[in-house]
């Protein structure tokens, strides 16, 4: 068995794998294969409504809540319901959010469907749209048409898709390729605006920055986040859902007592400024963003939620990073004034749904996923 003596050396006030069987420690705690199952097990599935399913729940979402249900109708439908136990009610009061990630959901279906000839016919709020919060009502309905549709080539990219978290090089993304993702996201009735203009880029940086400045002071919103971490291997293989903090340096700082979620909570800790300034590089580390805007309906939310998807799946196209910063567009009342300054900065009059920065960094990691199975519901 490895001691924690053989594994961890603190130089310093720092942490480093020391050099007798760091090797091993490496191997044995790098991200887990079994949590991203999901993505190798994509189109595996019998059934064509469960193969379209199997790559729809890889889609962005926000958090990583996974808030999907699924009733498999008749034998050519479905209904898709939110889990209302997966919502973010400090930091999305209105479930806007969510209604985001459920459109990705959709669009990623849809692009599914089509690759096997099926039109994916999909009805949004088909008993209401809900209001002030999401319910029991369906998100949406959708029928599949056997025969008429052409595939699309935005599938391609399906499984290569991630949000990447790491900072970005210094490359600066050319109009090309600026322009490209902005045509992929124009759908559905959302508009993709996107910048490289250094003097904007230094407005939306630190606009950026102070928006999660302040969702982070406050306790509800950074509790809730904290909340969703997943430290370490062993709760990245038991919950699936989150953002993971795994890795052989995540496992030495846990061991080492260095990363736990009370210290997270906790303003004056080590732990909690080291996180301010990773994000903080991560936001000045940005060399162009782009955003989504919209109507505000419970309809266009959705649809927002689809083109963001193509926004992605173009991203992934070109072999670029795309990592959501879209802190000062959650609704909570300490927000309010930044909620306000983003809007006009970039709102032209609609809701500005989606803020990310696009642009390289080293790849990325997946996110894990729960499996289909986690998402089905009692057939009716």
């Amino acid at each position: 068995m490895t001691t924690r003596r053989g594994i961890l050396k603190l130089v310093g006030g720092g942490l480093v794998l020391a050099a007798v069987g760091g090797g091993a420690f490496y191997a044995l705690n790098a991200p887990s294969a079994e949590a991203r199952e999901p993505w190798r097990a994509a189109g595996s599935q019998t059934a064509h409504r469960e193969r379209f399913l199997s790559y729809a729940l890889l889609a962005p979402n926000p958090h990583n809540r996974q808030p999907w249900l699924v009733r498999l109708d008749g034998e050519d439908s479905l209904s898709l319901f939110c889990d209302l136990d997966r919502r973010l009610p400090a930091t999305d009061p209105p479930d806007r959010q969510i209604t985001l990630g459920c459109g990705a959901f959709l669009e990623l279906l849809s692009i599914a469907a089509a690759q096997e000839g099926y039109l994916a016919e999909i009805t949004a709020f088909p008993e209401g749209e809900p209001a002030p919060r999401l319910d029991r009502r369906p998100v949406a309905k959708v029928r599949f048409i056997q025969g008429a549709a052409q595939p699309d080539a935005a599938f391609a990219h399906i499984l290569t898709r991630v949000t990447n978290r790491n900072d970005n090089t210094d490359q600066v993304p050319d109009a090309s390729n600026l322009a490209a993702i902005a045509a992929a996201g124009s759908v559905h009735g959302a508009v993709v605006k996107t910048t490289a203009d250094p003097a904007r880029v230094a407005v939306l940086r630190d606009h950026v920055f102070r928006a999660f400045e302040l969702e982070s002071g406050v306790t509800a919103t950074h509790e809730e986040s904290v909340a969703l971490m997943r430290i370490g291997k062993s709760e990245v293989e038991r919950f699936r859902d989150g953002v993971s903090l795994e890795g052989p340096m995540m496992e030495a700082l846990k061991l080492a007592g260095m990363l736990d979620r009370e210290a997270m909570k906790d303003h004056g800790s080590t732990s909690f400024k080291q996180s301010q300034s990773m994000w903080r590089a991560k936001a000045d580390s940005a060399q162009a963003f782009a955003w989504l805007t919209h109507d505000n309906t419970r309809a266009a939310q959705l649809a927002s939620g689809r083109a963001y998807a193509r926004l992605n799946l173009k991203v992934a196209e070109l072999g670029m990073a795309v990592h959501p910063f879209s802190h000062s567009l959650q609704e909570f009342p300490e927000m309010a004034g930044l909620y306000e300054e983003v809007h006009t900065l970039l709102g032209d009059g609609k809701t500005v749904q989606m803020l990310v920065r696009v642009g390289y960094a080293a790849p990325g990691v997946r996110s894990p996923r729960r499996g289909l199975d986690a998402h089905l519901m009692e057939t009716a």
